[in-house]
């Protein structure tokens, strides 16, 4: 097991509306989330991976580089992935987010998991791990070469229950295979 430092590791944050992709080895991306979803993707063999960091489900019907929706922060994310040597084949997931924040108000977390699993469904990218639904944010560090994920829940930690079944039901599930909690 590799043992990693925290006391200087390369840590970019991503926020809302962003994405970045890296293969640089001692880089961290992270985030915090509510209502939004991180998916986080990598390629173990070209060791290329990404975070992004989406508000919305579905897409922007006016501006095609809103990444505040999710489709287009996917479509943004793998494509800059590609071009540095992934191959969509390879590609596995990790997903994180789609809290419901506030009682009586739309559910736009339940909204983005639905859409994150629809579209990894259809795109057929392997999800390895995941934590969504739920009612407390969540902190989420990357490693995009190797794919490693730590997740805090921020919050009542009571509330997250491991399931072995590939979609969420109204309770936050992390379904994970490397998937460290913090």
């Amino acid at each position: 097991m590799t043992k990693v430092s925290f006391k200087n590791p390369k840590s970019i944050n991503v926020v809302q509306g962003e994405f970045v992709v890296s293969t640089d080895e001692e880089e961290v991306l992270t985030t915090v989330l509510g209502s939004c979803v991180a998916a986080c993707l990598y390629d173990p063999v070209a060791k290329v991976g990404g975070m992004n960091h989406f508000l919305l489900p579905g897409e922007n019907m006016g501006r095609s580089e809103n990444m505040s929706y999710g489709l287009n922060a996917m479509e943004l994310l793998i494509n800059t992935m590609l071009k540095k040597g992934a191959r969509r084949g390879r590609l596995r997931a990790k997903v994180f987010g789609g809290a419901r924040m506030r009682e009586g108000l739309t559910d736009i977390g339940a909204q983005n998991t639905a859409f994150i699993d629809e579209f990894l469904e259809l795109e057929g990218i392997k999800c390895e791990s995941r934590s969504l639904g739920g009612t407390s944010a969540r902190r989420v560090r990357f490693w995009p070469v190797t794919g490693r994920a730590q997740l805090k829940v921020v919050g009542a930690a009571s509330e997250v229950k491991t399931v072995s079944a590939p979609r969420p039901t109204n309770r936050v599930t992390t379904v994970s295979s490397d998937l460290e909690l913090f």
